[in-house]
């Protein structure tokens, strides 16, 4: 009879629920946003796996806040915004020179408007407002709103470069639609409304930069710019092409409902996570999307209207496309698609395209300093980054 006790032990051992709340504590501590947090074993995790779905199921919202305010963990953010390398200097070496890079096109950003900004003032004192009309309004809209919501992206993410460049475009951006609204090229409403989303937006990202900014608020920020990016941008697209299809605010409407449906399902946990994420993501390729847009409408103008092509400064076309040029090598370093994508396509279409157009209208000069400049950029914009992106390999 005595043998029988001590079998019993070492049956029951493995099953006992000891583990189990030393285990939980680092993932309630982990969820309420401690930045350290010791990673449990194999075997709990999976015993844990269960009974933390349920709880965390009905909160998609709570999570998706905290992962926008704290980010990824330590480890998913190294997997993907970091470069692997075998030596730790030559990785120290190109994180700053990219920075460096990247802190180098507040140059260019910050006298990009500047040109076309004494050329609009030029046409308004002269009494030729005509000439501002080959400035689109809904293009320089669009880029606008883009770089508003790219401040957002960035500061969120503390790229402190990009987020001085994105505040410079939105303040010089707004500048050239305050003359455009002079000169009655862009209507009055829409002027106003712009006027208090800028104010709105450049508040709210300076607070929450500084971290003086509520969660819950800057929450609904995002939801706004997810919105609000997800229902401009159709409308911007098809009323840039009105003369030639039917004027209708059914794009904006529709896709504006579609939005603010998906953010509101979201928010109740009726999508799943990879439909929250998905969600989450929209507001950052909406900017993006916004941001390359300008160029094409500006492009549409210039074929529609090429007597008023006069009307661009071919000096704000070079720095556009030098300053984009600039943080591409940046992008690359840290793996950002989103970041790279519209990089290229601003540098390319804002930058050679526009360039491009003048030169075939005979508004540019092969004896332009400007010309100049495009050839010399144009032969030495690609090595930078192609030689970061073989490096990193």
């Amino acid at each position: 009879m005595s043998p029988s006790p001590s079998p019993s032990p070492c049956i029951r051992l493995p099953l006992r629920p000891a583990p189990l709340p030393r285990a939980r504590a680092p993932t309630s501590a982990a969820a309420a946003g401690s930045s350290v947090a010791p990673s449990p074993s194999p075997r709990a995790a999976l015993l844990l796996k269960p009974l933390a779905a349920a709880p965390y199921r009905r909160q998609p919202a709570l999570l998706l806040h905290q992962q926008r305010r704290h980010g990824p963990p330590a480890i998913a953010a190294t997997a993907t915004f970091k470069p692997v390398l075998k030596d730790p200097k030559k990785y120290q070496e190109w994180d700053s020179v990219t920075a460096k890079f990247a802190g180098a096109a507040n140059v260019p950003f910050l006298l990009l408007q500047l040109p076309q900004i004494v050329l609009n003032a030029r046409n308004l004192l002269a009494g030729n407002k005509t000439a501002l009309f080959a400035v689109p309004w809904l293009g320089m809209l669009t880029g606008l709103l883009g770089n508003l919501s790219l401040l957002s992206y960035f500061a969120k993410k503390k790229e402190t470069e990009a987020a001085i460049v994105q505040t410079l475009g939105v303040i010089s951006t707004y500048a050239v639609l305050v003359q455009l609204a002079m000169a009655e090229s862009m209507p009055v409403p829409q002027f106003v409304a712009t006027s208090v989303v800028v104010a709105a937006g450049l508040i709210l990202n300076f607070l929450n930069y500084l971290g003086w900014l509520p969660g819950t608020l800057w929450l609904l920020w995002e939801d706004f710019i997810t919105v609000g990016g997800l229902a401009v941008l159709p409308q911007v697209m098809w009323s840039t092409f009105v003369p030639f299809i039917p004027n209708s605010v059914l794009p904006g409407i529709i896709s504006g409902s579609l939005a603010l449906t998906a953010v509101t399902m979201a928010r109740m946990g009726k999508l799943s996570d990879a439909g929250t994420k998905f969600v989450g993501s929209l507001s950052g390729w909406t900017a993006t999307l916004l941001f390359m847009w300008m160029p094409v409408a500006q492009m549409w103008t210039n074929y529609l209207n090429p007597s008023n092509i006069k009307g661009l400064s071919a000096f704000s076309m070079l720095l556009a496309m030098l300053g984009n040029g600039l943080m591409i090598p940046r992008a690359v370093f840290i793996r950002d698609l989103m970041w790279f994508t519209g990089s290229i396509w601003a540098s390319v279409l804002q930058g050679w395209g526009n360039l491009v157009c003048m030169y075939w209208y005979v508004s540019l000069s092969c004896d332009s300093p400007c010309f100049h400049g495009f050839i010399l950029y144009s032969s030495c914009k690609m090595v930078n980054p192609l030689n970061c992106l073989i490096q990193l390999q």
